[in-house]
This record gives structure tokens, sequence and C-alpha cells, in this order.
């Protein structure tokens, strides 16, 4: 009894030094449950939307009031011309588009059907199907409250031509498959850098590396250039599998993307050395990792539609680097994009990069002071 009263002794005792762990255990849990509790919403409302109206007419302004009343359209541009609309759309500012034609309100009047054009962005999967089902509903009930009230009219008044762009069939893969191969480079990026640092020091091999006159900086780099070429090496292989068994297409340009794809293992690597110089133990790095990687899969939009967010959550997931990587790769994949539409998406990238190893370095600094 003795003897298990002192190693329960000591037990209490490590817990208090690795107050660490100890506190990460317990609010792991906590935090993960209420960020993740507001995050997930499967219902996609709010999809931000641009209208291009030829037609400048009450009757597309009442229609259009229906789309912005249904909670499910928010009209954030007008679009100048069809090409603007096409381009708000490629660069993902909008995630849907609302044509009307210059002759709309004449054919209502005539009694005749007028079309409207709806374009979705069916990369995402859940938020064109949002928008394609309220899209028809909103027309639908319109088009009843009209022969309601006309009884002379026979045909239905509005005709929505819903036009489902980048993957008009709805093949999930082709959606989900860029977004797997970004989630993997993550989890390859951010577990194993985040255990180099600390290994070293747990091995006592560190202490050998600062008496040689290797400085931070060139120690950080070191560290970080095997992982870039190992990162690409995934990406590979990766892109040949969803290629070849999954047929997702590549309608973009594939150098683009190898040279845009360095921004976001870069980011993830500075990611990584952070957590290696803050955590103590391997143990300490795993479980930071561990709190890193479910904000990736659940708040990057890789699982979850981020329109359907709070908009807290919705900026939190700005913090994180593959937010921006799965426009990236959704982008040059499935709409054919190039480095024009994503300058937001590749600064952003490069902005992580920076700060990120910037950070590590002055702290392993801070750490060997």
């Amino acid at each position: 009894m003795g003897r298990v009263l002192a190693i329960l002794k000591k037990e209490i005792l490590q817990m208090k030094r690795d107050r660490l762990t100890l506190a990460m255990v317990f609010m792991l849990p906590l935090v993960q449950l209420l960020l993740f509790g507001y995050a997930i919403q499967t219902e996609v409302k709010h999809i931000p939307t641009a209208v291009f109206d030829q037609s400048l007419s009450f009757e597309s302004r009442d229609l259009l009031e229906a789309f912005s009343a249904s909670g499910y359209f928010d009209i954030v541009y007008a679009a100048r011309g069809y090409d603007d609309l096409t381009k708000m759309i490629d660069s993902g500012k909008v995630k849907a588009g609302i044509v009307f034609p210059p002759d709309f309100a004449e054919k209502l009047k005539r009694g005749e059907t007028a079309p409207v054009q709806v374009l979705v962005d069916a990369s995402d999967s859940m938020v064109s199907n949002s928008a394609i089902a309220t899209a028809n509903s909103i027309g639908l009930l319109k088009s009843q409250k009209i022969i309601m009230q006309k009884t002379r009219v026979q045909n239905a008044p509005y005709d929505i031509r819903v036009r489902p762009w980048y993957n008009p069939d709805g093949i999930t893969a082709y959606y989900m498959v860029p977004a797997i191969l970004g989630i993997i480079v993550t989890m390859t990026m951010v577990i194993m850098t985040s255990m180099a640092i600390v290994r070293e020091r747990e091995r006592g091999t560190l202490e050998q590396l600062l008496v040689t006159p290797v400085r931070p900086s060139e120690l950080m780099i070191g560290k970080i250039i095997p992982y870039i070429a190992l990162g690409y090496i995934e990406i590979t292989v990766a892109l040949l599998v969803g290629v070849m068994i999954f047929q997702v297409p590549i309608k973009g340009s594939l150098l683009e993307l190898y040279l845009l794809t360095l921004f976001f293992i870069t980011a993830s690597l500075g990611l990584g050395i952070l957590i290696s110089n803050v955590a103590r133990t391997q143990m300490q790095a795993m479980q930071m990792s561990f709190f890193i990687m479910l904000p990736s899969i659940l708040l990057s939009g890789f699982m979850f539609p981020r329109e359907a967010m709070p908009k807290i959550i919705y900026y939190l997931g700005d913090l994180i680097p593959v937010t921006f990587y799965l426009t990236i790769i959704r982008g040059i994949m499935l709409k054919g994009i190039g480095f024009a539409c994503m300058i937001p998406q590749v600064t952003a990238l490069l902005l992580f990069s920076v700060v990120l190893i910037t950070i590590s370095i002055l702290k392993f600094k801070k750490t060997i002071a």
C-alpha cells in the first residue's frame, strides 16, 4: 500500500509540473464542443449572390426581393455585365448569380413566361443543392401567386433556369477529393514537423546542434526543406489517385497548382515548427497538433459549407491556412481559373508562411538564449 501511495504522489507531482498538458486535457474538449457546436450547420443560408439586371423594372425588383427575403440569397453585388458576373463566380466572391433579360417585364405584361437565369457555383455541392432547390421553389411560389391573382394567366409567369457550373452532375468525388488532398498535406506537415524540435530536445541531440556554428534560421530551414519535398510527393500521389481512380478533372494549369501549393506547404510547416517550439514533450506536440487538425477539417469548408456558419466562426476559419488552399485547389481543378482570380488566397498563405516561420525562429532564439 505504501508503494502505491508513493507512486500516486509521484504522478500527482508530475502532473503539477506538466501543467500545459493538464490544461489541454481539460480545455480541449470544452473549447471544441462549444466551437463546433455553433459551427457545424448543414442548412445553407445567406449565399452570397450577384445580380445582372438588364430589365431594371419593378417586376425584376419584385422577384429579386423574393430571393432576398427567403434568407438563402444575400444580394451583395450588382454586376455590370455577364463577364463581370462570371469573374465574380470564378473568383469565389459570390456563389450564385441571377440574370434578368432586357425583355423580362414586357413578357410578364403580355402574359408570357419570362425566363430568369440563376447561375450556381456547383464546385461546392452543399451550397449548390441549397441554391438550386430554393431558386426553383421561389419561382414556383411567385408563379402560383400571380396565377391566383390573375385568372386569365395560364402559363407559369416565371421560368427559373438554373445553371450549375463546374460540377453540373453534382459528383461528390469532384468536390471532396481536392479537399481531402489539402487535409492530408495539413495533417502530415503539421504533425510531423511539430515533433521535429521536441524530438531533438528529448533525445539530447538539440544541445549538440547548438554548439555548432549553425544559426537558428539555418536550423529552421534545414528542418523545413525535407518536408517540402515530402509534401510534393504526397500531392503528386494524391493527384494521380484522384485522376486515375475517381476521374477528377484538372481543368486549370497543373504547373500553377504546384507553384501555389508551395505557399500552403510552407504555411503548414511554419505552424508545425511553431508548435514544436512551444511544446516541451512529444505528447504536448501531438495534443496541440490535434487541436489544429479538428478546426482544419470542420471550419475550413472541407466538410461543411462556410456560408452556413455564424459570422464569428466564419472569420475564425480565416485563421487556418487550409481554408485558403481549398479555394485554390478547387478553383484550379474544377473551375480552371488561374492566379489572377486567387490573389487574396495566395496573399493570405504567403502571409501565413512569413509570419509563422518568423515567429518560430524568434521563439527558438529565445529558447536557446
